[in-house]
């Protein structure tokens, strides 16, 4: 081999890794059973909850995840510089994953809730409670010494293996601790001191006399009101971890470093009430803005990075990780954001793509920049077919009653992605098959799912403004919103390449009905056709 020399500096970020959270696509055994699962974005436009039963045939939602994702995960870490991860959330751990982690030369850490590595999500789940000889409930107030030895049980597994050790306490559903009524703030932080020395201690307690663990306390939610509040004392050894609000702005940082150590909890993916599962939508601009403050504040103890199941947001993972390894020549110039979305066209898609390429992705944020624009289509879809129906059987009140904004602002948005997405096709007609492939699952596919649904919109919304009377016009208009429709299930099996077959079927947290489905318009489109006896099959022929 020819000899190297090379000097390389320590990194900006002394811990740098990847959260697999809140997967719901990645191959697991399929439930036989069924269960229930609830739409946040619904129940949070209609302010009301919004329960549905899925039928079995869906992915499990604790069920295990094969050891070839877990080898392509931490190849994708270590492929990116990174030296922890954190892989598990919601599904039974196996030891093997953890050493095969530690092994690799990365760090095994976890979430904000799994207190010592001890997985309270399987707590009752997963029988681990019995399994460690623990009985009552997960609860610090009625079950201390029970909480303790479910703890303990975590250091004990894991103490072998090279560890960040999670502390505090949220509850098992990823909750607040719940605190007997009237608690007031100071005691709260006491609490929750007590708890974190307890932890710190009983890792101590069980390995080796030389070892020097690693301890992180992520402030998150209510958590952050008590140490902000200055009713906490935390160990030294503890770093502590500041979120973002699950949108990818910081909601605080560190003002005064003062003994303690300082990292970043981040979110690209995010599943709650700000959906960001199916798409990437956190800008390169939010980012750079957002890590050049992180930097300057000095949280740069530690990085965890909420990725999902990583398919949808390399591009915003290989940012952060160039940024975590070596910030300063990221921000050594203005315009960072710019600048790698530039490298990135020109990497990945080729010099004679790539100035279409950086158009295509910067029209793709300017239309995408928050989680609901995905379901822009949808909710002007679902608009249309709630009043049609009434139309459509004489009632003729929907008349002064219509809201024309709903066709002025689907116009205007389908005019924009036509634009944009002879930009994009301009862009693959110069990349290989491979690049093109890449350039449609990443720039492109995103924008397709509410352009589809943009398009159907606006042609119900024609129908109902234009049509007052039942005419076979209005059939017609369905189905070609039907067309639009079909046209997105194909690009969707596109999309389904080996191995990612059946990655957009219905799970708990996209199911049937919910509007961040890459389905739903299709589906509530042809339930509305099937209803009123317009045959959608003359459409598909």
């Amino acid at each position: 081999m020819k000899a190297v020399d090379i000097s390389v500096n320590e990194p900006t970020f002394k811990y740098r890794g990847m959260y697999h959270d809140d997967k719901d696509l990645i191959p697991r055994p399929i439930d036989s059973i069924g269960y229930i699962a609830e739409d946040p974005i619904v129940a949070a436009i209609n302010k009301e909850s919004h329960i549905q039963k899925l039928e079995p045939g869906y992915p499990e939602q604790c069920g295990e995840v094969g050891m070839e994702w877990w080898e392509r995960f931490f190849e994708t870490a270590l492929r990116l510089r990174m030296n922890q991860v954190a892989p598990y959330v919601r599904e039974p751990r196996s030891f093997e994953v953890n050493k095969m982690a530690s092994d690799w030369g990365l760090f095994f850490s976890s979430h904000h809730y799994d207190m010592l590595l001890s997985n309270p999500w399987g707590y009752e789940r997963f029988g681990l409670a019995k399994e460690r000889g623990v009985e009552g409930p997960y609860n610090w107030n009625t079950n201390k010494e029970g909480m303790i030895k479910f703890w303990e049980a975590g250091v004990i597994e894991n103490k072998s293996l090279e560890c960040i050790w999670p502390v505090g306490l949220r509850g098992t559903d990823d909750v607040g601790m719940l605190f007997p009524e009237g608690t007031p703030i100071n005691e709260k932080g006491k609490i929750l001191s007590d708890i974190i020395e307890t932890q710190v201690a009983l890792t101590k307690e069980h390995l080796p006399k030389n070892a020097d663990p690693i301890f992180h306390f992520t402030l998150y939610h209510e958590v952050q009101e008590y140490y902000e509040a200055n009713q906490m004392q935390i160990p030294e050894d503890v770093i502590l971890v500041w979120s973002d609000d699950g949108d990818g702005k910081m909601r605080a940082l560190p003002k005064n470093i003062k003994n303690n150590k300082h990292g970043v909890y981040y979110h690209l993916a995010f599943h709650g009430v700000s959906e960001k599962q199916t798409v990437h939508t956190v800008k390169p601009s939010l980012i750079e803005e957002q890590f050049r403050k992180i930097v300057k504040s000095g949280a740069t103890e530690y990085m965890m990075l909420n990725i999902s199941e990583q398919r949808e947001f390399v591009m915003g993972t290989r940012f952060i990780a160039d940024i975590c390894w070596d910030a300063k020549t990221a921000f050594e110039k203005p315009d960072a954001a710019n600048r790698f979305v530039n490298w990135w066209s020109n990497e990945y898609f080729g010099k004679d793509a790539a100035a279409d390429a950086v158009k295509t992705y910067n029209n793709y944020y300017d239309i995408l920049h928050s989680y609901d624009q995905i379901f822009q289509g949808a909710l002007a879809l679902d608009y249309a077919l709630y009043w049609q129906k009434f139309r459509m059987y004489g009632d003729l009140f929907v008349r002064n009653h219509y809201n024309k904004d709903w066709l002025n602002t689907m116009t205007k948005r389908v005019a924009k992605y036509d634009n944009v997405f002879k930009i994009a096709n301009r862009a693959m007609e110069n990349m290989d098959e491979q690049e093109a492939q890449f350039f449609f699952e990443n720039a492109m596919y995103g924008m397709l799912i509410d352009y589809r649904g943009s398009q159907a919109a606006l042609a119900m919304n024609k129908a109902l403004y234009s049509c007052w009377n039942c005419r076979p016009e209005e059939r017609e208009y369905a189905r070609e919103a039907m067309r639009y429709l079909l046209k997105l299930q194909e690009e969707t099996k596109r999309m389904e390449r080996p191995p990612f077959e059946n990655w957009y079927m219905d799970t708990f947290m996209r199911g049937r009905y919910c509007l961040t489905s890459v389905n739903y318009t299709y589906l509530r489109l042809k339930e509305w056709m099937n209803q009123l006896g317009i045959d959608y099959t003359q459409t598909e022929n």
